[in-house]
């Protein structure tokens, strides 16, 4: 992962932590009212903490497990690596993208995981190099103009 990416990560994190204490005293509310009316908010409550706990330790397990990639290294390196830039052709257009790990994706703007179709495709390939990619709408075919 990016260093960016670790830092989103952790102040994400650090919400969902700040969050813990509003779903408690939703529980805690919804346990004074203790009418049978209200055991439909308490459950609801519940449920949001039980939400609220899988993110947490889904990020805490993801930040553990994260390996932060040299990123300068990536944008000097003659071959497309996780962190790297990569800007194709695609037919007529021309597109950049930049290849990080799945946690980090966002292909609205232009992060792509090196685990999707096109990220791992370009893995591996040089400036120059073109690829046949099957997407779910086919097969593209990208070659590649420069690497950053």
């Amino acid at each position: 992962m990016t260093e960016e990416g670790v830092a989103r990560l952790h102040e994400e994190l650090e919400g969902l932590k700040a969050d813990r204490k509003t779903v408690a005293d939703h529980i805690h509310k919804a346990r004074e009212l203790g009418t049978s009316q209200n055991d439909a908010e308490y459950d609801n409550a519940k449920q949001e903490q039980s939400l609220l706990e899988g993110k947490i330790l889904n990020l805490e397990d993801l930040l553990r497990r994260a390996v932060i990639i040299d990123e300068e290294g990536a944008h000097h390196a003659s071959r497309v690596v996780v962190g790297s830039g990569v800007k194709v052709r695609q037919g007529r257009k021309t597109l950049h993208y930049q290849i990080v790990g799945p946690p980090e994706a966002n292909a609205a703007e232009g992060r792509i995981s090196n685990e999707s179709p096109i990220g791992a495709a370009l893995l591996g390939r040089a400036k120059g190099d073109e690829v046949e990619i099957t997407v779910p709408s086919g097969v593209i075919k990208l070659k590649v103009l420069e690497i950053d």
